[in-house]
């Protein structure tokens, strides 16, 4: 006999996904209107959404739309037009509508065997991705859960593969008695590259840095006196996107001249690498196809779900030697997805990037890309004439960053910002100065959210 518990109308699976369904197009129908910062605290949700577990079963429906309700006030607009903090881009409908499906679905995307469409995916957005990009033939991709693990992915392989390359097997014999690994950064290098190479346990001392100008690019002359210093095994850090600035490295310079030293070099592109996909902004990637490795978050520019990391890497066998697992249970093959990630269990996270992919064609992402430039550069000028605005940087991609006279001036501009509910600008230092960033990442965003902000923060402005 079926349990009562689970046979109520609304604990039926349609039932709960048409509830899913319903709150979830409000929550969106609503995003032109609604706050975009969130108006709750933390502490408050701790009420609202607390208290003891309940000592028994609750309709599911009802779980549902108590957690709605409950949750709503303290939910950011991220998937609207008006959200340009840190650097997150919404959803695009295709890829929601894929994401459901990959949760709907329930695979386990770890083992050809087991999920040979989720594995057959992974090949294609592979491919295709090689293919926009403009990356050498044969790269392999590891999808992971955002750019600090597709860093650190591809560090793994950077690192298995400098040791190997002066006879040190690390899988074997470990880092301890190994000979020492540099990992050369630029000054402006994003922290999660030095996360990475914690995780690895290379240490902090292993990283070397190198002095940046002032659009945050490594300089290649600095470059060139570190790496004639030490032969030893190298990796060079470079950056398609410095996240303050959006500038790009000397990639036609700083490659050759890494690899003349023997060293492997790595490209942190969490939002900048897709700038190859657009012939308008392909120039500032000139270079970046010489690299060994390329890291990127398909939610950023991409506009792809959160949990969305892809980790490419030039040489496959690199990858496999970083991460490929055999087990007599597992049903493993040498070609699992399992074998270019951290991970053996995961959700089949590629499934959305195929959608938005195949959605929008070549055209379609350079188009994307196109747009989020443009509505930087329209954001750019409308504070260049608001009296009181500086913009701080050369804007080249999708990074604009402000400041509004001395730093508590700034900083205060960006709180009573934040405080309309209008946009979000979050808070950011440059060259030891208070600025406030925005960051076009948004698929939603429209010449008019942009003019809604400018307005939003010449108001704070005046009105102080």
């Amino acid at each position: 006999m079926d349990d009562p518990r689970t046979s109520r109308r609304t604990d039926r699976p349609d039932a709960v996904l048409d509830t899913a369904h319903r709150l979830a197009a409000d929550f969106l129908a609503g995003l032109g209107e609604r706050p975009v910062w969130p108006r709750a605290t933390y502490d408050d949700l701790l009420v609202t959404l607390g208290g003891p577990l309940p000592d028994g079963p609750t309709e599911a429906v009802a779980v549902l739309e108590r957690l709605a309700a409950g949750a709503d006030p303290g939910l950011a607009g991220i998937a609207g037009g008006r959200f340009f903090g840190f650097v997150m881009g919404g959803g695009l409908p295709v890829a929601v509508g894929a994401d459901w499906l990959t949760s709907a679905w329930d695979q386990n995307a770890g083992l050809t065997a087991l999920t040979p469409a989720v594995a057959a995916v992974e090949t294609v957005v592979t491919q295709w991705l090689v293919d926009v990009l403009g990356l050498p033939a044969g790269t392999s991709a590891g999808f992971v859960t955002g750019g600090m693990m597709a860093n650190f992915s591809c560090l793994s392989a950077a690192r298995h593969a400098v040791l190997a390359g002066v006879g040190w097997d690390v899988n074997a014999r470990g880092l301890c008695g190994g000979p020492p690994v540099r990992v050369v950064v630029g000054a402006d290098r994003h922290d999660t590259v030095d996360l990475a190479v914690r995780y690895l346990g290379l240490g902090e001392q292993s990283v070397v840095v190198v002095p940046s100008d002032d659009e945050g690019r490594i300089r290649v002359d600095e470059l060139a006196r570190v790496l004639a210093a030490d032969d030893g095994p190298t990796i060079v850090c470079l950056q398609a996107g410095e996240v303050h600035t959006g500038a790009f490295d000397r990639f036609v310079d700083a490659v050759p001249l890494a690899k003349e030293h023997g060293a492997w070099v790595h490209v942190d592109g969490a939002f900048g690498l897709w700038a190859a996909a657009s012939p308008s902004r392909r120039h500032l990637t000139e270079g970046m196809a010489g690299a060994d490795s390329w890291a990127t978050d398909a939610h950023k520019t991409l506009n792809v779900p959160f949990d969305s990391g892809v980790a490419l890497v030039r040489d496959p066998a690199s990858l496999l030697a970083a991460f490929g697992v055999q087990a007599d249970y597992l049903m493993a093959g040498a070609a699992d997805p399992s074998s270019r990630t951290p991970e053996l269990s995961r959700r089949a996270r590629v499934l959305p990037i195929y959608a938005v992919l195949r959605h929008l064609g070549r055209s379609g992402v350079a188009d994307l890309v196109d747009r989020l430039c443009a509505h930087a550069l329209r954001y750019a000028e409308g504070m260049r004439t608001t009296p009181g605005a500086q913009v701080l940087h050369d804007v080249v991609f999708t990074q604009v960053m402000t400041s509004y006279g001395d730093d508590a001036c700034t900083l205060e501009v960006g709180r009573r910002v934040l405080a309309t509910g209008e946009a979000v600008v979050t808070p950011a230092t440059w060259r030891g100065r208070a600025a406030q960033r925005a960051a076009f990442s948004s698929w939603a965003t429209t010449d008019a959210d942009v003019d809604r902000t400018v307005a939003a923060v010449r108001a704070a402005v005046t009105s102080l």
